[in-house]
């Protein structure tokens, strides 16, 4: 795949790994420096390249048929980088998602749409998209994997309201979900995120 860095331990001898998906207008580079601050140690990481550096065109919230297009591509690419760690012999209770802004929300997206056992789904800003939540969209159960979203209580591109509706659609899929709504209002990655998910999934 053209459009996926690999980091970390080689596929080929990890036991555990994740997919890092970069927010609007980031890379896969930008991403993977997460590693210098998640307990990332011993993971394959893969972190895939959005054409354009764009998941989807518009708002998680847009009418979903402006997204749709991009958004199905999208959803393929993280396929991709699932299927290569599946077939290198990882579990998916061993397969993590960690994702910031379009890519926090691309990976419930993909994580609800396909749910079993993963390790855990990090949402740095994120919900599950469209421009109504429709639990067909979604299969499967959790079996108690554990989900964190954090994010600003009054964030720009994602309202709360999206989040906590996220979180019970999550829920009721047999997810462990912990939202972490913060005062500021800043559209960023919080220390105090990292610590909790450094402490409660990645420990």
């Amino acid at each position: 795949m053209n459009n996926l860095i690999q980091a970390g331990t080689p596929l080929s001898k990890a036991q555990k790994a994740a997919i890092l998906i970069h927010g609007r207008g980031a890379s896969a580079e930008s991403i993977l420096s997460l590693k210098d601050h998640l307990n990332l140690e011993g993971f394959a990481l893969l972190a895939p390249q959005a054409e354009g550096n764009t998941w989807y065109p518009y708002s998680f919230m847009a009418p979903d048929e402006s997204n749709e297009k991009s958004f199905q591509k999208s959803l393929r690419v993280i396929q991709d980088a699932y299927d290569l760690i599946v077939e290198n012999g990882i579990q998916p209770a061993e397969i993590y998602f960690i994702g910031f802004s379009q890519g926090a929300c691309l990976s419930l997206d993909f994580a609800a749409r396909n749910a079993q056992e993963y390790g855990g789904v990090i949402a740095f800003t994120g919900g599950l998209i469209g421009e109504s939540l429709k639990k067909e969209n979604y299969s499967g159960n959790f079996e108690g994997t554990p989900i964190f979203i954090g994010s600003s209580e009054r964030d720009f591109h994602v309202p709360a309201e999206r989040i906590e509706a996220s979180a019970d659609l999550l829920r009721k899929m047999d997810a462990e979900v912990t939202v972490s709504l913060f005062s500021d209002p800043q559209h960023t990655i919080r220390q105090e995120e990292i610590d909790w998910v450094n402490n409660h999934i990645l420990s």
